[in-house]
């Protein structure tokens, strides 16, 4: 059995989880995550121990791999619903800058025009002089935002312009080495 799979997934007191045919929806106040799970698994919630379970309906290859998979899932939806998720970015070069419009992340890294990106529904970044801070219950949805706007001016070795996450660590390279002396 996975090691994942087989754990129980443990609800907090504030949180109730509906499970209807495929659709498993987990919601805690104003949060509410929903998730359809493949048919090569079952999910189902024990009330009395209050508790999410997973199980496999068969022990091929696929089912093994989705049994781990769909349990993870539903457990990031709790922790989303409860705490959240956050990434925080970087913005790295002399006259780069990220700001908010309407529903997008305008930035100003080095190119002749700005360039946008839409921020998802649900999703909440903040800009503050040179990180952006990127937050939301749906772990997918920030990590994607996060990799979209890291992605429009990734980090150089060179010089460590770009954007970068904050607990990232860019390995510099030496640039071009003058030629040694001559006699």
């Amino acid at each position: 059995m996975s090691r994942i799979g087989k754990q129980p997934v443990p609800l907090p007191a504030n949180v109730n989880v509906a499970v209807s045919g495929r659709q498993v929806t987990v919601e805690s106040g104003p949060k509410k995550l929903t998730f359809s799970h493949r048919p090569e698994v079952s999910v189902r919630v024990d009330d009395k121990a209050k508790a999410v379970l997973v199980e496999r309906r068969s022990d091929d290859r696929l089912a093994k791999a989705l049994h781990g998979l769909t349990r993870a899932l539903i457990a990031n939806m709790v922790t989303g619903v409860t705490t959240g998720f956050s990434k925080e970015l970087e913005v790295n070069g002399v006259g780069w800058a990220a700001k908010i419009q309407g529903q997008n992340v305008v930035l100003n890294v080095g190119y002749a025009d700005p360039r946008q990106v839409a921020i998802p529904a649900g999703i909440k970044v903040e800009v503050q002089q040179n990180r952006i801070k990127i937050s939301g219950p749906d772990k997918q949805a920030v990590g994607q935002l996060a990799a979209q706007i890291r992605a429009q001016r990734p980090p150089e070795p060179y010089n460590g312009k770009g954007i970068k996450y904050v607990d990232e660590r860019i390995v510099r390279k030496a640039g071009k080495a003058f030629a040694g002396k001559t006699a």
